[in-house]
């Protein structure tokens, strides 16, 4: 499994699972044992059965090169978690504009000061253009409310699950 961007909060519980070959990759972080830009990740083809890449995709340059790198390294059959935040109200197509370099325009304009674009509701479709099968799992919805607000889970998100065609 290649985590990137490892949260904190995932690390431990990952690395204690003993059938799990778990590597942590980022560009700059600390609590990564491996450092990679994500625009040219440094592993064979077909290398993982899994990737988890929670908030990323809209901190990095070219984040179609990304998913075509994550789809490189993936095995056939391997599967990504690809989350992003989404910022009400959603845009109908994805905004981005690498001109805007201030923080302060950043924020008002992508919803934070070191985002470079604001998926919108072609996120799902953006990331089948690299030619993985995207499921749109709303798993949260189907829980009881109580355990929704219990765990502070947010209510509605659909995670995105990325699969490399097995063929």
């Amino acid at each position: 499994m290649l985590h990137i961007a490892p949260e904190l909060c995932y690390i431990d519980r990952f690395e204690a699972l003993e059938n799990l070959d778990y590597i942590t990759a980022d560009l700059e972080s600390p609590l990564a044992k491996v450092k990679m830009d994500i625009h040219d990740i440094p592993f064979d083809e077909n290398t993982f059965d899994v990737i988890f890449c929670n908030h990323v995709l809209e901190h990095v340059d070219d984040d179609l090169k990304a998913l075509s790198e994550m789809k490189r390294v993936l095995k056939p059959g391997g599967w990504a978690i690809l989350q992003v935040p989404f910022f009400s109200p959603l845009p109908e197509v994805t905004k981005e504009d690498p001109s805007i370099t201030d923080p302060k325009e950043r924020e008002k304009v992508f919803g934070q000061d070191d985002h470079v674009r604001l998926y919108g509701l072609d996120y799902a479709n953006r990331l089948r253009s690299s030619g993985l099968e995207i499921i749109e799992d709303e798993y949260v919805n189907e829980l009881d409310p109580q355990n929704i607000d219990r765990y502070a889970l947010p209510k509605g998100e659909i995670i995105y699950k990325a699969v490399k065609s097995s063929s």
